[in-house]
């Protein structure tokens, strides 16, 4: 029996980050909430994404929630078009903004929102259309593109799990109106906690600075904004005006150190973890298991495992070797598969039942994800092969 050892994750903090924090705090009275390293980190990082503004937050989520919050109050109530293959946290800032969701299936080979589905659901109440780049893979095309920029309808991406993945040789992220990043430990690259929006609206990226610290009008940049709402409430402290009913999602200096050490090498690791995925499919029986994913402008963030044909005692023996060979993994790929069977959204009326989605249904029952990482042995890939291969 062949036994790997093999985590979703490891050594994606290095000791030179550690000893970077380390340094940090050994000053005398370090600033510790966030401050010039933040900043620094949002300017480097729209540099390297091709953006004019990126704002740093405390997670990922904290970015959908944001995001949303934001669309409700620049673009009114409505609609969002949302895939049912995503975190918890899309759906639920969609919500949780008083907005709709509205769900069509993805693409087998891309595994994120199908374009004719997306396209064929935009409706007069649709503001945008929340796409998730899953696990690395590149989910836009040319034709969603012209379609929602014909419609109208906003763009917003979320890249969490696919930093560096290109369209057209151009970051992901830097199509949409808005784009959401997560830089928990197991991504791409960490700030142990930590996530980013990204856009080129300015009015936007004034609302989100205002709303990430409690609704302050003090953090808005337009001198124009803070000026009117001084002058329509003179009864109010100035440095406490709260124009949107939000709450703290800021981060911290130590979150902004280790992004400006990480975005360093985030570019070679990518091209490392797209190496491991090819192998990785090279290995794979394509009568067994998928290979026929859409790989341009990949970057990977994890090896994803899917069979061919619904088949339950073949997943139950899949899961058996991975078990075995010490292999972890999780089933249903990104947020635990098909959104629609999850508790959280069985009260909400006229929502389409989890079959009606055959392709994350699929996905749910028989697809994962095994870890990729940076320091991966391509021996260890091979030995997975060997693994599957008893399937």
């Amino acid at each position: 029996m062949i036994e790997l050892q093999w985590p979703l994750m490891q050594n994606n903090v290095t000791r030179g980050d550690l000893d970077k924090m380390i340094a940090y705090l050994q000053q005398t009275d370090p600033k510790l909430t966030h401050g010039p390293l933040v900043k620094e980190f949002e300017h480097e990082w729209s540099h390297w994404l091709g953006v004019k503004h990126s704002l740093m937050l405390n997670s990922g989520s904290s970015a959908n929630d944001l995001t949303m919050m934001a669309l409700r109050e620049l673009k009114g109530p409505g609609e969002v078009i949302v895939p049912p293959l995503t975190w918890v946290s899309d759906i639920s800032a969609v919500i949780r903004a008083g907005l709709k969701p509205v769900f069509v299936d993805i693409d087998r080979q891309s595994l994120a929102l199908d374009t004719k589905l997306v396209l064929n659901a935009i409706t007069p109440k649709t503001r945008a259309v929340f796409l998730t780049h899953i696990l690395g893979f590149n989910g836009l095309t040319d034709e969603l593109l012209t379609g929602l920029k014909e419609s109208g309808v906003l763009l917003i991406e979320d890249v969490c799990e696919s930093h560096g993945t290109t369209h057209n040789d151009i970051k992901v992220g830097s199509f949409g109106w808005a784009s959401n990043f997560s830089f928990y430990y197991a991504h791409h690259m960490t700030t142990i906690e930590g996530g980013m929006v990204s856009t080129n609206d300015d009015d936007f990226y004034d609302v989100l600075r205002m709303m990430r610290s409690h609704g302050l009008v003090r953090e808005s940049l337009d001198t124009k904004t803070r000026a009117r709402y001084m002058s329509n409430y003179p009864d109010l402290n100035p440095d406490f005006i709260f124009a949107f009913a939000s709450h703290n999602m800021r981060p911290t200096e130590l979150n902004g150190l280790l992004g400006l050490e990480q975005l360093k090498r985030l570019d070679s690791n990518n091209l490392v973890r797209t190496r491991n995925f090819r192998h990785f499919l090279s290995v794979l029986d394509s009568d067994v298991f998928q290979t026929d994913f859409n790989f341009e402008g990949s970057s990977n963030y994890a090896l994803t495992l899917v069979l061919n044909e619904a088949n339950r005692k073949t997943r139950d023996r899949v899961e058996e070797v991975l078990l075995n060979a010490g292999i972890e993994f999780r089933r249903g790929l990104s947020g635990g598969g098909n959104q629609l069977r999850q508790p959280y959204l069985r009260g909400m009326d006229g929502l389409p039942s989890p079959e009606d989605m055959p392709v994350t249904d699929h996905l749910h029952h028989h697809g994962w994800y095994i870890g990729n990482y940076p320091d991966l042995e391509a021996g260890k890939i091979d030995s997975l092969g060997k693994v599957l291969a008893q399937i």
